[in-house]
């Protein structure tokens, strides 16, 4: 462990732009001068840790994995920055991560809930849709305020994307979930079934390739937020080239939805939609790849709502502290170029406080 030490940083902290000291003293920040601090980064830039709003630490291709793997994924993330993680769905008891003190900070959302063999194999809790309420329950009990939907997947059968809920069961099981207090999210690739889920009240889009601009009117009205994983988004066309042979409908459907997605988010933007960064690590994707998210979203939005996606805006929505203020934990990361100028520089932090530990 880090030895735990007075630290003064100075630079411009984002997201005001405003060029200042910062002390670190017993895990939080201070704004006054403090005695005894070591001096660790001039000139440079500070900002709130970054969220990956949606990963899968304690999750590989197979399933749950050991701690150790999990552990090696919650320092990927936090090494890239990523200090507060929304872990969007996992088969994995990483309860004991929280005693961690040199790990990220975890908001879980149970485990994703699916129809039998409707989705990866190892990953979900499957039940049919009589049963969905009461896992609905469980999951929120195994969660941190929140529970995660798989709305469509693969349907063998039709040979293409199909949602897996009818509407009847999501609204029973949304409204449970709110009078549990916690909040549903729903993968979602296609079109079909975005009408129903939105409908039912859910909280969130992961994906979102498939939305249109009534699901987008009906998201900004309500906030809904939407969390694309763009480099998630980038295997599409592996997923097609695997299941052509036998399922071209589907093949050619994910390409069309690869093909238009950045018109998607760019429309989502501008209706006023809140979009937050998450790359889906774990699965088939490595941890630690926030910096490359948030050069993606850059795509198609200015960098200073990319760097809010993935920072103060994300803490916000997350009900965590979303700025270097007095007082404030001392959770931040600094780069030694402006990342609203470029947003490759959040590839590359100089320094990663976490609870006020130098920790990277």
């Amino acid at each position: 462990m880090p030895h735990h030490r007075r630290l003064h940083l100075r630079g411009v902290v984002l997201p005001d732009g405003d060029q200042r000291d910062l002390w670190v003293v017993e895990g939080v920040v201070r704004t006054e001068p403090v005695r005894d601090a070591d001096t660790v980064a001039t000139g440079v830039w500070l900002m709130p840790g970054l969220v990956d709003a949606h990963c899968h630490v304690g999750l590989d291709a197979d399933g749950a994995v050991p701690d150790e793997t999990a552990e090696r994924q919650a320092l990927a993330d936090r090494d890239a920055g990523a200090l507060l993680l929304r872990d969007a769905g996992s088969p994995a008891d990483t309860r004991w991560i929280d005693g961690r003190e040199d790990l990220p900070r975890i908001i879980r959302a149970g485990r994703h809930i699916a129809r039998p063999r409707r989705y990866t194999r190892n990953y979900a809790d499957e039940v049919e849709p009589d049963e969905l309420g009461a896992t609905v329950e469980r999951q929120a009990r195994a969660g941190d305020g929140w529970v995660k939907l798989v709305g469509d997947w693969i349907d063998r059968d039709v040979g293409d994307l199909a949602p897996l809920w009818p509407q009847r069961a999501l609204m029973a099981a949304v409204d449970r979930a709110h009078q549990l207090g916690v909040r549903v999210t729903a993968h979602m690739f296609g079109e079909e079934g975005l009408t129903e889920l939105l409908a039912a009240g859910v909280d969130g889009i992961e994906h979102g390739t498939g939305l249109t601009a009534d699901h987008l009117a009906t998201m900004a009205e309500r906030q809904v937020a939407l969390v694309p994983t763009l480099v998630q988004l980038d295997n599409f066309e592996a997923f097609a080239a695997a299941g052509e042979a036998k399922f071209p409908s589907y093949a050619a459907h994910m390409r069309s939805l690869y093909a238009s997605r950045l018109q998607v988010f760019a429309d989502a933007v501008e209706a006023g939609v809140p979009i937050y960064a998450g790359t889906d690590a774990g699965g088939v994707l490595p941890h630690g790849l926030i910096g490359q998210e948030v050069q993606a979203l850059g795509q198609f939005c200015s960098t200073e709502y990319a760097l809010g996606a993935a920072s103060w805006r994300a803490r916000r929505w997350l009900g965590r502290p979303d700025a270097l203020t007095d007082g404030a934990p001392a959770d931040l990361v600094v780069f030694d170029a402006d990342p609203r100028t470029e947003l490759g520089v959040l590839r590359h932090p100089r320094l990663v406080i976490l609870r006020g530990r130098l920790v990277g």
